[in-house]
């Protein structure tokens, strides 16, 4: 494998909120957010065509991202803080934040070929890890241990493009969430100020409308939070030699045909739409692509309009709840799989968002209540196209790529709406590279056999 790109760091900045803008603030968590206080953190790459040398990214775009940052952490002050967790179960985490607390931001330039990380085709992973920041160091008194929540690294490939990457614990928020914080930021830093985002943006929710000491409970428990305050470490992406990554467009018009196969076989079933054919349809790739016994695949749903009563739209925080779908990769492998794994998506479906009390159901979700065993391959749903993350304009226009790269941690997949056309849908899937040929290979075959052959 060639040599891997050079990283040279320009600049460590810690980013506050503006001072004397905030008072310490302290914000509870709920069971959404301890399910995740174990958990790997997020990382997402947006990756910009703009011809710049280092001088103008000194000069011009570092004042104005720190700035820009700085002015959005003051409506957003839970990333600019820390997780607090305290020692024999004295209190319930929490997040925490006191004036001086701030954002780790790394300025730095690299040498790959920029080309090759904006492409669709698979691509080494190692590559991408230098542009993705590690969140800071916690830090352990006789009072609590402080986790940090976010940073950023901003990435110069000179007279090629800049790259954005930021890493946030889960416990802090879930992708709409940190989609509401970009959306500010980058208004800010489209306009210098504030103004137009407090006149036309979303500004976070921060009430506590959320409330369950019984899901909480269940949910520390799972997180193992009587421990955390001992022996946390934060998790971090291992660089390897042997994964690859790569994007995957199916179109309205292939989505659509692969409907039409699923209905045509399973005329009778309830719920059958393009996130669940496209997930049914990858599931089945990367099933025949590998050498599994039990698959277990699983996606989140946004429980915010589904809660009694509602939580506002922009709650600040997780609201997600896990949909899980098992069965064995014999099933999968059929030269139906491809619909039996879309039938086993959607009705798993439909039965979590029309059954009362399956909307909710905290760490339950996870328990295993089949037959089938423990699964040897899970898959999860990062992502969804309800977000549009091809809109993130920081002032130098859309993003040529934006490639989610915490995916990485296990097989899994993330789902968006495509930069070109909203409705076409972008998948990104990382793979061992000998997995990753025969995906490909499954993908171009089957869509030669359910859709290219109809037309």
């Amino acid at each position: 494998m060639a040599s891997l790109p050079l990283l040279t760091i320009l600049e460590q900045a810690q980013v506050s909120p503006p001072p004397a803008t905030l008072v310490e603030k302290s914000l509870s968590l709920t069971f959404f957010d301890f399910f995740f206080l174990s958990q790997p953190p997020l990382h997402e790459l947006f990756l910009y065509e703009l011809p710049i040398d280092e001088n103008h990214f000194v000069e011009t775009i570092i004042p104005s991202l720190k700035n820009s940052l700085s002015i959005t952490l003051q409506h957003f002050y839970p990333f600019a803080g820390n997780i607090i967790i305290f020692p024999n179960n004295e209190k319930k985490p929490e997040i925490r934040y006191v004036e001086g607390d701030f954002v780790k931001v790394t300025f730095a330039k690299s040498n790959p070929d920029f080309n090759d990380l904006v492409g669709n085709h698979p691509r080494d992973c190692d590559q991408f890890y230098d542009l993705i920041p590690a969140l800071g160091e916690s830090v352990k008194t006789s009072e609590f241990r402080k986790i940090p929540l976010f940073s950023v690294q901003v990435t110069l490939f000179p007279q090629k493009g800049v790259s954005i990457g930021m890493t946030n614990h889960h416990s802090l928020a879930d992708a709409s969430t940190l989609f509401c914080l970009l959306n500010a930021w980058t208004s800010i830093s489209r306009s210098s100020t504030d103004e137009s985002f407090l006149t036309n943006g979303t500004k976070p929710c921060y009430d506590r409308v959320i409330n369950n000491p019984k899901l909480d409970q269940s949910s520390l428990e799972f997180s193992k939070v009587d421990t955390l305050y001992e022996t946390y470490q934060p998790i971090s992406l291992s660089k390897t030699s042997n994964r690859l990554r790569g994007t995957f467009i199916l179109t309205r018009k292939t989505l659509n045909e692969l409907k039409k196969r699923v209905l045509t076989e399973q005329p009778t079933l309830s719920y059958v739409s393009s996130f669940t054919v496209a997930c049914g349809y990858i599931w089945s790739c990367i099933a025949k692509s590998r050498n599994d016994d039990i698959h277990l695949f699983g996606f989140a749903i946004d429980c915010k309009a589904r809660l009694d009563p509602p939580v506002p739209s922009n709650y600040f925080g997780n609201c997600v709840e896990g949909c899980l779908v098992r069965t064995k990769t014999s099933v999968l492998k059929r030269n139906n799989g491809f619909v039996m794994a879309t039938k086993l998506i959607g009705e798993s479906l439909h039965n979590k968002l029309t059954e009362k009390g399956e909307i909710v159901k905290g760490v339950e979700a996870y328990k295993d209540t089949s037959n089938l065993g423990m699964p040897t391959c899970f898959i999860g749903v990062a992502g969804t196209p309800k977000l549009k993350y091809y809109e993130t304009d920081f002032g130098w226009g859309k993003p040529k790529k934006f490639e989610t790269i915490s995916i990485d941690y296990d097989t899994s997949i993330s789902m968006n709406a495509c930069k070109e056309l909203e409705d076409d849908l972008e998948i990104g899937v990382c793979l061992k590279n000998t997995e990753m040929e025969s995906f490909v290979r499954l993908f171009e075959e089957g869509l030669e056999s359910y859709v290219y052959s109809r037309a």
